[in-house]
């Protein structure tokens, strides 16, 4: 990897990856970050988890007041949400350079919600191209796995390790990315219940009647059925050949795919807001901000649309 100079900061989209091993390390870089932003007049958002954003606040004193949080263990509990809360943030400061920093890859994750993040991350060199900005991304390679670090070379063009900022001789086209988790996802289980989805009411009713008796709380059951309904919605009325509907629990979630013959191409679908007097494209979207996580397989033989419901601890 070479070093590149610090003019690479100063115009269009950079992308970077920052990594840290401890509490010192992550201040010292976040804390940087953003004094270094507000001292350039550019408006600033810190997506930090809970703990995390409580300790940068303190370390910023009274700079915290002229900063955006967000919480991103909230915001980005379903990564698919994450792309569509930055665009409201760069929507509201149109024609400045933004400064963003925020933290989607924690410890923590499962290793679906980790496969997400490593797709968002790639699409966000995609949703800002071209765009005025600055995002950073932390990533605690004291405990996340090893492959964290790889993962942040393919979707990030530079790095900053140890205080130097240095481009990424593994950094790959995005949508390759996104490509090659489409086909890591695992089959549904041998198990998985599998209904013909081509009258919507019956599935509804077979949804309500799974989740209620796995104990998926009401307002979630809800939203589970509103987010079923619009995904099935959409095959039936724009696939050739309607739409299948399957439903399994795993490790404490429940899951529901719809599958159907039609092929989405647009890699940031569900993910950048259309214009506002645009009658559709919101569907996948609202579908992001009602599920846990979801997950999007499609090629030119069908897609299948993964919605993942997490159930309450006993």
């Amino acid at each position: 990897m070479t070093i590149l100079p610090r003019e690479h900061v100063s115009g269009g989209l950079v992308h970077e990856a920052m990594v840290y091993r401890d509490e010192d390390e992550y201040l010292t870089g976040v804390v940087s970050f953003v004094r270094s932003a507000l001292a350039a007049d550019r408006p600033v958002l810190v997506e930090l988890p809970a703990a995390g954003d409580e300790l940068v606040r303190d370390a910023l004193g009274a700079d915290a007041a002229r900063v955006h949080f967000g919480d991103m263990s909230q915001d980005g509990r379903n990564p698919g949400r994450i792309i569509p809360v930055l665009y409201r943030f760069a929507d509201a400061h149109p024609d400045r350079h933004l400064a963003i920093i925020g933290e989607s890859m924690w410890p923590t994750r499962t290793a679906h919600a980790y496969a997400a993040v490593v797709q968002h991350e790639a699409l966000i060199n995609l949703a800002f191209a071209g765009r005025d900005a600055t995002l950073v991304c932390l990533y605690n390679m004291a405990e996340l796995p090893e492959r964290a670090l790889t993962d942040a070379e393919r979707t990030h063009p530079t790095l900053l390790v140890d205080g130097e900022r240095v481009t990424s001789s593994q950094y790959t086209d995005p949508t390759a990315i996104v490509e090659g988790i489409y086909e890591q996802q695992p089959p549904p289980p041998a198990d998985a219940e599998v209904l013909d989805f081509t009258v919507v009411a019956k599935a509804r009713q077979a949804v309500f009647g799974w989740a209620t008796r796995a104990g998926l709380p009401p307002e979630r059951v809800t939203d589970l059925l509103v987010a079923v309904s619009e995904i099935g919605g959409n095959s039936i009325i724009h696939g050739p050949a309607g739409a299948t509907l399957l439903t399994w629990s795993e490790d404490g979630w429940l899951v529901c795919e719809i599958r159907d013959k039609g092929h989405i191409t647009d890699p940031l679908v569900g993910r950048v807001p259309p214009p506002l007097m645009t009658e559709s494209g919101r569907g996948l979207l609202m579908v992001n901000y009602l599920c846990d996580l979801v997950q999007l397989k499609t090629g030119p033989t069908g897609t299948a649309i993964r919605l993942w419901m997490s159930l309450p601890e006993a």
